[in-house]
């Protein structure tokens, strides 16, 4: 992966004059991060820690490997791989191993001083700065930020023309990797500008770090304060109180019964973002008065904890939301508490997945994701290691946070992609609430045709969600009762206080399980708008892949029942049904589903189809609900006896 504020040349390097023999620029840095400036030339002798990212191998492949495991026409439907089978598929060949040795020990790096990291993707040896800079065909210098805080850096480096494509990026050389405060409820908007995102415009720093603030766009939206006295009949009334009787009536799922010790669900939450246990014990005692777990089991992931100090909807809302509905849906099954970031700081979704996995750990962006030991300090810092694996994936993991797909480079989101069919592989499915803010993306915002800003969201182009766009997660998008309607009506999608993320990717190619159900949609149900709008190509990955109710949820948060709207509700109730999905799976002596999406496309039929409703956004009426899939409510919502019969038929 290379990083943020930098233009990687190597792709260009035609254009450019090598400095040296067959060398070829690699990386260069455009500008310096804000509050940085060239302090002195650094003395040739000090020693630097050289650590060279590797190319990962079969990533071409990568596709096809995940659905053989996934695609219910597979003989090999099921059988997921192991984290050490995945670790040694995508290691780095042999070649590139022995190309990028070879090329440093004729440079005067003896071979006992290179060694090789435990995730197999790096290389390391120290190395006088004199050596780096010949090494390199640069040269290094100290530079100071406005808090005092040096850091060593080049403005660019160059590596022989047959090592780059085994090369993925070198540090430290470009990066700056030397954390400065930043705030995590700092809006986004706010944040200095570094690289470019594939939409056109300027990425933010630590866009990426912000996803729990109150401030990030992508939480769910409060309604009413509710009596909770007048909803005691609550059948009757889910047209305007939604609560776990009225999903199950919706869906066609009963309450769960079994607690099979291979099963288990986890969701994601974000520092500040946290649970009050009060408003889980006020939520259980209305609606799942035979709750076995009343505390979901917390994993702490860099110092991350159900915070109370700070408290209001604002930081309450989201993980009240998810774990009361994920809590009570699945019952008497656990549901795993992932909480990421310690109060300083903050997290990322690169932060979590570094859990999951070790061998994720060492690419991280370090102008988007948290380094830790916290480096800023202060009450609430995590001073511990940062949790570089140790950590493991549920069955079934909601998320209800998002970005727009272009707060991010490109290559920030591939790489964050690939990651996801990893662990797709390994046999966990990821969800991600799909947005609620229609075409447009996290505040309403759109992208200025010239600018490539964003603008007020009044016009402009559509601004698609990530990481809704990645084809290796399932995208979870939101409908509603019709207002007056009974509950066994169909539904239409969700055009109350918020409307359904969905759209179409600017970064990612249509994948093979979703290419029928886009090319009939764009076929037989033309959109209106031109490329001006969005990318009408037809061979981008389209979203959400299917939806559940987002709209009138009775939520305790903070000692009060209110009204909560978004697909923030709707991922983790998807997430129970699949978790219920996979309980009957394992008492049938099955595999659970792992990544879930050609099985989805494979059986249109276990969807309730939605054909009413937009999602509009961008001065536009956005798209519509029609037959079939659209980027609106994506297949539909479950028809629980149904998926039940196909996930039976699988092997």
């Amino acid at each position: 992966m290379h990083l943020s504020l930098f233009t990687v040349s190597a792709l260009v390097a035609s254009s450019l004059a090598a400095p040296s023999g067959d060398h070829v620029l690699h990386e260069k840095r455009n500008r310096l991060p804000p509050g940085w400036q060239y302090h002195e030339k650094i003395k040739s002798t000090e020693m630097l820690p050289m650590r060279i990212a590797l190319t990962q191998s079969n990533l071409d492949k990568a596709d096809d490997f995940l659905m053989d495991v996934s695609h219910p026409d597979s003989p090999n439907y099921g059988k997921h791989w192991t984290h050490e089978d995945i670790a040694n598929k995508f290691a780095p060949s042999a070649e590139t191993v022995n190309t990028v040795k070879s090329w440093l020990t004729s440079s005067g790096i003896a071979p006992e001083r290179i060694s090789r990291s435990q995730s197999l993707g790096w290389l390391k040896f120290d190395a006088t700065v004199a050596e780096a800079e010949s090494l390199l065909n640069t040269e290094y210098h100290l530079y100071k930020h406005s808090t005092g805080k040096p850091h060593v850096a080049c403005s660019e480096y160059h590596v022989p023309k047959h090592v780059t494509p085994h090369v993925d990026f070198i540090t430290p050389t470009v990066h700056f990797d030397a954390k400065i405060p930043q705030g995590v409820a700092q809006p986004i908007e706010k944040r200095a500008p570094t690289t470019t995102a594939a939409a056109g415009h300027p990425v933010q720093t630590k866009a990426a770090l912000g996803i729990g603030a109150p401030s990030s766009g992508s939480l769910p939206k409060k309604g009413a304060q509710i009596n909770i006295k007048a909803i005691i009949d609550e059948l009757k009334n889910c047209n305007r109180f939604i609560t776990p009787n009225c999903l199950r009536a919706l869906y066609l799922f009963p309450p769960g019964k079994t607690k099979n010790p291979k099963n288990s669900y986890g969701i994601v939450e974000y520092t500040p973002q946290a649970y009050l246990q009060s408003d889980l014990d006020l939520f259980f005692a209305n609606f799942s008065k035979n709750q076995e777990q009343r505390t979901p089991t917390l994993n702490s992931i860099d110092g991350g904890i159900p915070q109370t100090t700070q408290q209001g909807f604002q930081f309450n809302g989201e993980s009240d939301l998810d774990l009361e509905y994920a809590m009570t849906l699945i019952n008497p099954q656990n549901t795993t508490l992932y909480q990421v970031g310690d109060q300083v700081e903050g997290a990322s979704f690169n932060d979590f997945l570094d859990a999951l996995d070790g061998t994720y750990c060492a690419g991280d962006d370090p102008f988007q994701d948290a380094t830790y030991p916290d480096p800023f300090g202060g009450e609430g810092a995590y001073l511990g290691p940062k949790n570089c694996g140790g950590f493991a994936a549920t069955k079934v993991i909601s998320t209800s946070y998002g970005y727009n797909e272009a707060d991010l480079t490109a290559a920030y989101e591939r790489r964050q992609c690939n990651e996801y069919m990893k662990l797709g592989l390994a046999g966990t499915s990821f969800l991600f609430s799909s947005g609620d803010n229609g075409v447009a993306g996290n505040r309403g915002v759109c992208i200025d045709p010239v600018t490539k800003e964003y603008n007020d969201g009044k016009s402009g182009i559509f601004n698609p969600g990530f990481p809704s766009t990645c084809p290796y997660i399932t995208s979870i998008g939101a409908t509603q009762i019709v207002p007056g309607a009974s509950v066994t009506a169909p539904e239409k999608a969700c055009e109350t206080v918020i409307f359904s993320g969905g759209g179409f990717s600017n970064v990612f190619p249509l994948p093979s399980y979703q290419s029928s159900s886009v090319k009939s949609f764009f076929k037989n149900h033309p959109p209106s708008y031109g490329a001006d709008r969005f990318n009408n190509s037809q061979n981008t990955r389209g979203f959400p892949d299917i939806s559940a109710n987002g709209a009138n949820y009775v939520v305790a948060v903070v000692g009060q029942f209110a009204l909560v709207y978004g697909t923030s509700a709707s991922s983790p109730v998807v997430g129970a049904i699949l978790t219920l999905l996979n309980e009957i799976r394992l008492y049938a002596g099955k595999s659970t589903l792992g990544f879930v999406n050609p099985f989805l496309y494979a059986n249109p039929d276990a969807f309730n189809d939605i054909t009413q409703g937009g999602n509009q956004g961008c001065g536009t009426p956005g798209f519509q609900a029609v037959s079939g899939w659209d980027p609106v409510t994506g297949l539909g919502t479950p028809n629980f006896p149904k998926l039940v019969a196909a996930a039976l038929k699988l092997p």
